[in-house]
């Protein structure tokens, strides 16, 4: 036989391996079927990392794992990942420690490794949420992956309360999916704020981070920030006003992203006056922004922007309450120049009725991109508790929050341009309970706010899921308030898609290769 010959069935042989092996063995004179569509399918994997909650002695830390019911998104329950040998793998959804996942990257303070929460987010079942709690400052860091159905929209939720100290407040996170960039606006460098970027990286191999600075008159002048080494299966927590030697900046927007490899990343913030939160990473840099889930009893709200390209941006700002769209007083319009970050403070904002901020440009026809946050107070004096809320996508599929509480949870769906139409589950909870679902209707340029949707004979904590049905686009963020002593302590999280399923693109059989 000719080396050629060979060379063609070995060529047709690994083809096979690729395109399937019925796409190879059509019958004779039979045409193979073509997917002449993409198909929408459940994600067989997902990932996401949780930050160090604190550094507090007192700190008291609830984590929340879900995945939501299989219904709609094509997999079986009970059903594992494919493996090739015939075997399927039993689904899994759990965190582990990140390697060297203490407080401040070193030894915890009593010299002993810092140990993982009990029984850290392990779902067995889809459509019941699993609690774990973790106290004091040894809480590490957290890794974590889910697998075959229990993959499709895994959500884990880390909830802290700090009762005292510098650090007071509640903290409240949905711990995020690994990535290569990352904006932050509202961000500080100011002395009576500690604000860390928590960078943590999933994978085996290190990653190599850059943090660039902005502030009202541009990049700051850092040092040691670029090419910041982040160990494989590690944390490193990064304070923001060592990075420069210039004025502190009340206001700053930080921009993480990555040389080689990827990170999960997150800000904590800390106010010595207003308690602390995490700040979440802002929607990616778009000409139309939208901040959902501002209290009804805010008493300060501040609005930070910022423009990452070559253009000022001039933006209309617009609040979506209840009852419609309204202009603030005196604060209708935002200039934010190329490169540097804007502020502005939006007193009386609210006026006791909940609301969304909508930011638009100013010209249609010149749509600058921009990132935008909120830093929202509510309380006064030495009562007083912060949270801050990032421009957050619309929904397009389905988005999932854990970790809500009777009596303390506010879910608030915006629909800023056209009206809308969404499901709304509350999940079974963690100990037990009936699910519930709700079907709502959005009036266009409003806010709707739920708080007594909560699952049937609850016991413990649930989750929401809201799912778009028909209509224009729907932002969501969810408000957990757990007053303390006085202190009006909450914390905001915006509803990000699940990413539960993924387009499987067309495929035909093709043999031309082989010619």
């Amino acid at each position: 036989m000719k080396r050629t010959t060979l060379s063609l069935i070995a060529g047709a042989t690994a083809l096979a391996a690729v395109t399937g092996f019925a796409a190879l063995t059509a019958p004779a004179g039979t045409a193979a079927p073509e997917a002449r569509t993409p198909t929408r399918l459940p994600v067989e994997r997902a990932g996401l990392l949780c930050p160090v909650p604190s550094t507090s002695d007192v700190a008291e830390t609830v984590y929340t794992s879900y995945t939501p019911p299989v219904a709609g998104t094509g997999a079986k329950p009970g059903t594992g990942t494919g493996t090739g040998t015939g075997k399927a793998e039993q689904p899994t959804a759990r965190l582990t420690p990140a390697q060297n996942a203490t407080p401040s990257g070193g030894a915890a303070k009593d010299g002993k490794k810092p140990k993982a929460p009990q029984a850290p987010g392990t779902v067995t079942t889809p459509g019941k949420p699993v609690t774990a709690e973790a106290n004091g400052p040894a809480a590490p860091a957290l890794t974590g992956a889910a697998t075959g159905v229990l993959a499709p929209g895994w959500t884990v939720q880390q909830t802290t309360v700090v009762e005292a100290g510098g650090a007071r407040g509640l903290l409240g996170l949905s711990c995020g999916a690994p990535d290569t960039d990352f904006w932050f606006p509202a961000a500080s460098t100011a002395k009576d704020r500690q604000d860390y970027v928590h960078l943590t990286n999933p994978d085996d191999t290190a990653a190599v981070a850059d943090i660039e600075l902005y502030g009202p008159e541009g990049a700051l002048k850092s040092q040691f920030t670029e090419g910041i080494p982040v160990p494989a299966r590690s944390t490193v927590p990064v304070l923001l006003s060592t990075l420069t030697a210039e004025t502190a900046k009340p206001d700053v927007t930080v921009h993480v992203t990555t040389r080689s490899g990827r990170v999960g990343a997150a800000v904590g913030s800390a106010d010595e006056k207003l308690g602390s939160d995490w700040i979440a990473a802002a929607a990616d840099p778009a000409g139309t922004a939208v901040l959902p889930g501002i209290p009804a009893d805010a008493t300060s709200v501040r609005l930070v922007a910022f423009a990452p390209g070559d253009d000022d941006a001039d933006l209309k700002v617009k609040l979506a309450t209840t009852a419609g769209t309204i202009v603030p007083a005196g604060a209708g319009s935002l200039h934010v120049k190329s490169g540097m970050t804007a502020s502005v403070d939006l007193p009386d904002l609210t006026r006791g009725e909940a609301g969304s901020l909508v930011l638009t440009p100013s010209d249609p026809k010149k749509a600058t991109p921009i990132v935008a946050a909120l830093r929202v107070v509510r309380g006064k004096g030495a009562n007083s508790e912060v949270a801050f809320i990032p421009a957050t996508p619309a929904l397009s599929a389905r988005a999932t929050v854990a970790d809500n509480r009777a009596k303390a949870t506010t879910l608030s769906l915006t629909a800023p341009f056209g009206a809308v139409e969404v499901k709304v589950t509350a999940s079974a909870g963690s100990g037990g309970g009936t699910p519930v679902s709700r079907t709502v209707n959005l009036k266009a340029g409003t806010t709707t706010t739920l708080t007594d949707l909560v699952p049937q004979g609850l016991k413990g904590g649930y989750a929401l899921t809201v799912e778009p049905v028909s209509g224009g686009k729907v932002y969501a963020a969810r408000t957990l308030a757990l007053p303390q002593d006085g202190v009006p302590m909450f914390t905001v999280q915006t509803l990000v898609d699940d990413r539960g399923t993924v387009e499987v693109p067309a495929a035909r059989q093709d043999l031309g290769v082989l010619d």
